[in-house]
């Protein structure tokens, strides 16, 4: 007869991803003629859970390398940009998230400048990344345990030894 004993572990409970496309704009020094290069750079991020929802925040460098005074000269501009993102997570088994609860976030696909215009002096850039968020939460499985199943190893004494040896028949080992 098997009875059940519970474990308690710790498993995803929820996963999710979501591809966002950030606008952004660079104020250059000098009025930029061409764009001749952009690259996003040093991302970081860091995720939370608030009202039963992820929110992930983070932030990247953009380099825009462009030509100025009719291609003529070229520079290089920087700006760092913070971004807050929400993402809706599938929770599974109907659990509920509190303000302690894991979550792993990871960049599935790094953020890279997807579109890029001039705009008079500005130059306007299309930002595009990937998230995703895993939720880990605690969870129960039920593992049946055999009632009546030793598995320790019985030690013999060796003060009894010769008494064992005695009642072992010697045809037995023929």
């Amino acid at each position: 007869m098997a009875s059940y004993k519970e474990i308690v572990t710790k498993t995803v409970i929820g996963k999710s991803k979501k591809t966002i496309k950030d606008k952004v704009k660079i104020m250059p020094e000098q009025n930029p003629s061409t764009v001749l290069g952009c690259w996003v750079i040093n991302h970081e991020f860091s995720g939370s859970v608030t009202n039963n929802k992820a929110h992930v925040n983070g932030s990247y460098d953009v380099n825009v390398w462009y030509s100025y005074d009719q291609d003529h000269k070229t520079a290089v501009t920087q700006k760092t940009y913070t971004y807050s993102d929400e993402l809706n997570v599938n929770i599974k088994n109907n659990q509920t998230l509190s303000n302690n609860t894991e979550i792993i976030v990871r960049s599935l696909k790094q953020p890279t400048v997807s579109d890029v215009k001039i705009n008079g002096s500005e130059i306007d850039l299309t930002i595009e990344k990937e998230l995703g968020v895993e939720i880990v939460g605690e969870a129960k499985i039920k593992v049946p345990i055999e009632d009546d199943f030793d598995d320790y190893e019985e030690i013999i004494d060796e003060e009894n030894i010769d008494e064992i040896i005695e009642e072992i028949e010697p045809e037995y080992l023929k």
